[in-house]
């Protein structure tokens, strides 16, 4: 068939992403979406890592999925968070593994390696961050009693990658010199980049920074491995990069004329976060990264496709507008009081498709985008027209304007990435629990108080209170026409349209989906094995070109979570704690290998024709 044939047949191929297609191919995929940190086996260090990594490819391509899709593997800040990193290029050294070194370089350090191993057991419900202290200690005596400083390979690294490495390696040794603070917080003239200071900083601290380097050498090599070794079992690495990076970071160090530090990024009010969300890093200065031929940006994505062939671009809105909250705007207003960048609505569609040009033109990754949320039209059109794939969490694919319900599966977008779940998300049995048929408290309280409606009094007429939870509020079976709502509000149906349209769309919700998923008897409240491998199937079955599905969810179809379902989330929006960003799963490699949950998976992909 020629070349236009296909391209007719298949929209795809007319695109301008139609090269990056034709490497993946057109058809269905299923795969699987996960932080490396919630990996481990019998061979793991205190943490998952890169060993461990190529053992779960080998899972994957054993259950048909043909994707795995990593959140971001970045050098993350002393929160933890991998959507806050230090740097756009670097990788999380914690991820290094010792059983991937060479043999002459572990061999003196076995026995500390094994006491490190005793001091973070494995299983744990949550990753101990402290792990990283002691691996970094460990890889520091691995570095001083190898001296691989002149390893020819290493000075080609070195070489290849001065654009951002050498400014990241200098950037982690003065901040251990400056006591860990921030570096807008650090000496003047290291802070402003004084040339003196930092020649004589960098002649002080040459093997600490040779040590740096070697980090992400050693990262490079054992990433770039894992993508050889999942090619090979034919299956795509889906990496994710991070839409923004932190404010004290290299990135914002080395080049702050690239970024806006007068500004935080974060999001709008929305029905799920009635303040907002402020994130803190800043945003971009697109004009000035422009001026430089959007070298910055080619270059973060030139050195990632080093180990993905899929990439996930983050808040990709972002790069049509991106909500910019004042940085002296109290934290606690979060992100109430921001406004979109830039303002004219006019431009937005020109600068979003220059990035995204940009970025297709610099790999031969194929990009897919996250485009939840409040998404103006015209990123989504642009997003169809450059044949980049959007996301698609079922719980929110509805018909929201008319049917007020799910769609079925033949109405998902093609051109998408779908999915019960994300990692901002409750997993899906706990959203089916704790927030199906549910509106947000905040929400309903900020609204309340607009139009001057008794909140307490109300809430109590309009909600389940038993049903309700965690910041959630479960409509009362009884109200069950607009008119009693209208009549509880004690305002005439026009002033309340907002209340009418939430109801609309959230009212007996749980039932809906039972029925869509094709459940019989009593809707139950708790989400049975059944009605999760259920959603499952049913996701897999949608329109979609990719069905990607979350660790949680998928292995939730075998059973595997014990307890209340709430308490297996990797993250939390806009806050900071110790279960962030931190879970790990109940079971090893070896036992998910052996789990009778795996045939399910596979049989489950098999039935929806996703086998690649």
């Amino acid at each position: 068939m020629t070349d236009k044939k296909l391209a007719e047949e298949n929209p795809l191929l007319n695109t301008i992403s139609a090269s990056k297609w034709q490497k993946i191919g057109t058809g269905k995929r299923a795969g699987v979406a996960l932080p490396l940190f919630s990996l481990y086996s019998r061979d793991s260090v205190g943490v998952g890592d890169f060993a461990d990594l190529k053992k779960f490819v080998d899972w994957c391509a054993k259950t048909g999925n043909s994707i795995l899709q990593l959140l971001p593997l970045n050098e993350m800040g002393w929160v933890n968070c991998p959507y806050d990193a230090l740097s756009s290029f670097a990788i999380e050294p914690l991820y290094i593994s010792f059983s991937l070194l060479p043999a002459g370089q572990i061999k003196h350090v076995k026995q500390d390696i094994e006491k490190i191993r005793a001091e973070f057991p494995l299983p744990a419900k949550n990753l101990d961050y402290r792990i990283k202290q002691r691996k970094m200690e460990l890889f520091w005596k691995i570095f001083s009693l190898s001296g691989t400083c002149d390893d020819k390979a290493l000075i080609r690294f070195r070489h290849e990658n001065s654009y951002w490495l050498e400014d990241f390696a200098f950037f982690k040794v003065l901040k251990a010199t400056q006591g860990g603070r921030a570096w807008y917080d650090w000496d003047l003239d290291l802070a402003s980049r004084d040339k003196k200071a930092l020649e004589h900083a960098q002649r002080k601290n040459k093997q600490e920074i040779d040590f740096q380097v070697w980090l992400q050498y050693v990262a490079f090599k054992q990433l770039n491995d894992v993508l050889k070794h999942a090619n090979s079992k034919g299956v795509f690495l889906k990496g994710d990069l991070p839409i923004l990076v932190s404010r004290d970071s290299a990135d914002v160090w080395a080049n702050p004329g690239f970024f806006k530090l007068e500004f935080a990024s974060g999001a709008p009010p929305d029905m799920y976060c009635s303040r907002g969300q402020r994130w803190g890093m800043p945003t971009y200065n697109w004009q000035n990264i422009a001026k430089d031929d959007y070298r910055y940006a080619r270059e973060k994505f030139k050195y990632a496709s080093n180990f993905y062939n899929i990439l996930r671009v983050d808040h990709v809105v972002g790069l049509f507008r991106i909500w910019s909250i004042p940085y002296s705007d109290p934290e606690e207003n979060k992100g109430s009081r921001g406004a979109f960048d830039p303002v004219d609505e006019n431009v937005w569609g020109k600068q979003g498709r220059d990035i995204l040009s940009v970025m297709l033109d610099s790999s031969d990754m194929l990009l897919c985008a996250e485009d939840l949320g409040v998404i103006p039209k015209v990123c989504t059109d642009t997003l169809r027209d450059m044949g980049i794939p959007g996301n698609d969490v079922a719980r929110w694919v509805k018909d929201w304007s008319n049917r007020h319900d799910f769609l079925p599966a033949y109405e998902y977008r093609k051109t998408s990435v779908t999915m019960l779940s994300t990692h901002d998300t409750t997993n899906f049995a706990a959203w089916w629990k704790y927030e199906a048929g549910t509106i947000d408290d905040g929400l309903f309280a900020c609204k309340c108080q607009d139009r001057r409606i008794d909140y307490e009094l109300t809430k109590d007429k309009l909600f389940d209170a038993a049903l309700s939870c965690h910041g959630r509020l479960r409509w009362k079976n009884s109200i069950d026409n607009i008119d009693t709502l209208v009549w509880i509000l004690g305002k005439r149906k026009e002033e309340v349209g907002d209340f009418i349209e939430m109801y609309q769309n959230t009212y007996q919700e749980k039932e809906k989906l039972w029925k869509l998923l094709g459940m019989t008897g009593v809707m139950q409240e708790e989400a049975s094995d059944e009605l999760v491998e259920k959603a499952l199937k049913f996701n897999y079955e949608t329109s979609a070109i990719f069905s990607i599905q979350l660790i949680t969810d998928l292995l939730s179809m075998g059973g595997i979570f014990k307890g209340d379902p709430y308490q297996y989330r990797i993250n939390f929006p806009g806050t900071t704690n110790q279960t962030n960003w931190s879970l790990v799963l109940p079971l090893s490699l070896e036992e998910l290998a052996k789990h009778k949950v795996t045939d399910k998976i596979k049989q489950a992909i098999a039935d929806s024709n996703r086998l690649a």
